[in-house]
């Protein structure tokens, strides 16, 4: 069965911490690009970081500095650790599996950040 899975999420207070993780099953991991997207309330969903199969990372601006993406292909998992978290990180969070024609996302992970 193809699926991601995220976990991870949760509430946390401003300048705190948090590591995402999306485990994934049924593809060839080690061939598939590997990124985070986030979607606040009323807001479209936008790309947060991606990792090729080789390794190169790219992070939206807003992140770089606080966030650092990395898979470990022996167990299908990519994460996200996301340090000094600001109010507006709040969202959803989804893992998202791109390789040629194939585009898997995860059903998302809500994180919540307090001032």
């Amino acid at each position: 069965q193809v699926q991601l899975v995220e976990s991870g999420g949760g509430l946390v207070q401003a300048g705190g911490s948090l590591r995402l993780s999306c485990a994934a099953s049924g593809i060839i991991f080690r061939l598939y690009t590997m990124g985070w997207h986030r979607q606040a309330p009323g807001k479209q969903r936008e790309l947060v970081a991606t990792i090729t199969s080789s390794g190169s990372l790219n992070y939206v601006d807003s992140v770089k500095g606080r966030f650092t993406i990395s898979r470990d292909n022996a167990v299908n998992t990519v994460y996200l650790q996301m340090e000094n978290l600001k109010p507006e990180d709040t969202a959803v969070y989804y893992c998202n599996a791109l390789f040629r024609w194939s585009n898997l996302w995860g059903q998302g992970t809500q994180v919540t950040v307090s001032s």
